[in-house]
Formats: structure tokens, sequence, C-alpha cells
């Protein structure tokens, strides 16, 4: 079975595709205006091993917020999608990444309930370039999470460089999804008592 997503999501103020393949190579092909988000989608797919395709067009002459945020959105539905009835999975993962002074810690329940546990270091620069607002990595992933229907906790316990802080969380969040989403060789049906994830 293919597990592949894809969502188009136009608004007034983006217009956004995004699709992602659970059993790909780490193929991406991404372009949202905003630079240093287009890195950090690079290192979900890369990381994750998911074939990522992400084109949108927002109100970036407005500022950065609805482009991001659109975009996570439509991440999240295209990962829910591609999972299908999640059959076979190994429903949890988790990853720690470091990256030079920072560490994150990531866990995942591809539990069907959206909920997000998130913490970083404060202090951090505001900015990162010109047009990432460093409190928006916490608005991706609660936007991610109310589309892809998964528990997710992300804790960074230290870091002092805003890029790197933010790196290692989507390096790390990409090896759980990873981990949580592979084939479990020894699982048949749905990895939940309930019957239904």
């Amino acid at each position: 079975m293919s597990r592949v997503g894809r969502v188009e999501r136009v608004t007034k103020e983006t217009s956004v595709l995004v699709e992602v393949g659970l059993d790909g190579t780490g193929r991406v092909e991404v372009s949202t205006g905003v630079g240093f988000y287009d890195h950090m989608l690079a290192q979900l797919g890369k990381h994750g091993l998911f074939d990522l395709t992400v084109k949108t067009e927002g109100d970036l002459h407005i500022d950065s917020h609805h482009t991001i945020e659109d975009t996570a959105l439509a991440l999240g539905a295209a990962f829910r999608e591609a999972l299908g009835d999640k059959s076979g999975i190994r429903r949890f993962g988790s990853a720690s990444c470091p990256l030079d002074e920072s560490l994150a810690q990531v866990t995942v329940d591809l539990s069907g309930r959206p909920y997000l546990v998130h913490s970083e270091p404060e202090g951090m620069a505001p900015m990162i370039g010109p047009e990432y607002d460093t409190t928006m990595t916490r608005h991706i992933l609660e936007s991610f999470v109310a589309q892809a229907a998964v528990c997710l906790h992300v804790h960074v316990p230290y870091g002092r460089n805003a890029h790197h802080v933010v790196e290692s969380q989507f390096k790390a969040l990409a090896r759980a999804l990873r981990e949580a989403s592979e084939p479990d060789p020894r699982a048949t049906g749905v990895p939940s008592t309930k019957g239904v994830l």
C-alpha cells in the first residue's frame, strides 16, 4: 500500500501544496519563500526519510506568519492522510538529537488525539534571519499536531544559539516520526486495544 498524503490548502492569505511519502528516501523539494523554514522542512524530510514536496505562496508582504502556519497545517493533514488506518505501525517514537551546544528530545504517539507539550530555553534571540520569528516554532508544532492528530512532546533542556535550538527540534522530530510511522514486522492490525487510532 502506498503511504502518501497530498493536501492542497488555499485561502485568501496562502496557497499551499504538500505531498509526503512515508516510505521514501529523504528526497525533498521545498519552497515557502521563508529561507530558514525551508531549511527546517528539509531537515524533516531528510532525517525522517520522507519524500517531501512543499510549495507555498503566501502574503509575505505582511509577514511570514500565515505562510509558516498554513504550511504546517497542510503538512499535518498530509501526514495523517499518509498514515491511513495506521495498521501495522510502531505507533510510538522517540529521538534525541544534539546540535553543537543544543539538545532536543522528542517523543511522539500517533494516537489520533492532538496534544502538544513544548519547552525551549528562555531568552532565545527573537529572530533567525529576516523572516523567522522564533516564537513560530511552537506554533508550527501546534498546527502540525492539530491536523496530524498526534501526541507530541518536545523538550530542549539547553541550548544558546537560536538556529541550533530550532534545528535540533526538527531533526529530532523527523527521527521520532520516522520510528513511530515505520511498519512493525511483529505487529498486525492497529496498535491499540481500542482497535482504532
